[in-house]
């Protein structure tokens, strides 16, 4: 990509230290505190960007060590959990007696005829799904996201979960920018690194204030101090304004 286009994290610092006036201007920015401020950024887009995230379906197979410990690992990329589907353990299958199969099959020979339509099928499966979010309901799950486990309420001793189960979890995924380099060329990213990179350059200069340097030039740390945090205050409203998704949406 293009020096304005950056695909790696020394790419994206490179592009900061260029918009706030590198190399005709020395921002005096250590490497480490470099460093620290495209982790901040990094931190920041990942938490309340949507564009930072990836929904997705993931599978588990319970293990004798998830039973043991009553709780299911989940990777550290994974941002929420939206919701766990239904258990279906290993002996659960539908059969010939079973009311849904019986119910669907109807459904099937009517839909042949002039009996039954679209219309009817589609109520007959919101009735059903109703039925058995009633009787059944929906697993609740607790996820502890600095602890990357998810917690299942129910008796794992009783055998509501057993070895061999599937568990699918509906997640958000964060987006790995190593993997997908796009994600250093984000807008968003760009100017919130830049605006952080302005406050540790105004904070490092803020002890040399009122200093005159050779030739009458004073600095003044504390303008770009102040002026870089009315910028990363705008750039952090405006991201959970535009591009952060509602608290509700992530209920399951």
């Amino acid at each position: 990509m293009s020096a304005n286009h950056p695909s790696t994290r020394d790419q994206l610092i490179e592009y900061c230290l260029r918009k706030l006036g590198q190399p005709v201007i020395e921002v005096n920015v250590a490497q480490e505190q470099l460093e620290d401020r495209i982790d901040d950024a990094l931190a920041y887009f990942q938490e309340f960007n949507s564009d930072a995230t990836l929904r997705t379906f993931l599978k588990h197979l319970v293990t004798s060590t998830d039973v043991t410990n009553k709780y299911i690992p989940v990777d550290s990329s994974i941002h929420i959990v939206k919701k766990l589907f239904p258990v279906i353990t290993s002996g659960n299958s539908m059969n010939f007696f079973d009311v849904k199969y019986q119910m669907m099959l109807n459904d099937v020979a009517d839909m042949g005829s002039f009996i039954g339509d679209l219309m009817y099928y589609d109520q007959m499966q919101q009735h059903l799904s109703l039925i058995d979010q009633k009787l059944n309901g929906i697993p609740q799950v607790n996820f502890s996201r600095m602890q990357n486990r998810l917690h299942i309420h129910g008796e794992w001793s009783d055998g509501d979960i057993e070895v061999g189960d599937y568990l699918v979890m509906e997640v958000f995924q964060i987006i790995d920018p190593d993997t997908h380099t796009n994600v250093y060329n984000d807008r968003f990213l760009k100017e919130y690194a830049t605006a952080l990179i302005k406050k540790q350059w105004g904070s490092n200069l803020i002890k040399f204030e009122g200093m005159v340097m050779p030739g009458g030039v004073m600095l003044n740390g504390r303008q770009i101090y102040d002026d870089a945090v009315a910028e990363i205050s705008e750039l952090e409203e405006k991201v959970r304004l535009e591009h952060e998704m509602p608290a509700d949406f992530f209920m399951g």
